[in-house]
């Protein structure tokens, strides 16, 4: 399985604790299922209502491949103006 960089923005930041991390997962569907494993109710919460860029490129399609050093970006709604 690809090894992938998650960069975490905003509300995500805050709710896992680190800007970044690696994790291994096929599709944005496993990514997910793979960052919520041990994390809390918080990080459940705000994961779930992200959007997410492969390598600066929104992704529409939670099952498409990601491949061996993907960046994914995971992007909470955000509010202001």
């Amino acid at each position: 399985m690809p090894q992938i960089r998650v960069r975490f923005f905003a509300a995500a930041r805050e709710a896992f604790g680190t800007k970044e991390c690696t994790a291994t997962a096929a599709t944005i569907d496993e990514l997910i299922a793979t960052l919520t494993k041990d994390a809390g109710a918080e990080a459940t919460t705000v994961i779930s209502r992200s959007s997410f860029l492969v390598n600066a490129i929104a992704a529409t399609d939670p099952r498409a491949a990601l491949g061996e050093g993907d960046i994914v970006d995971v992007l909470p709604p955000f509010a202001g103006g």
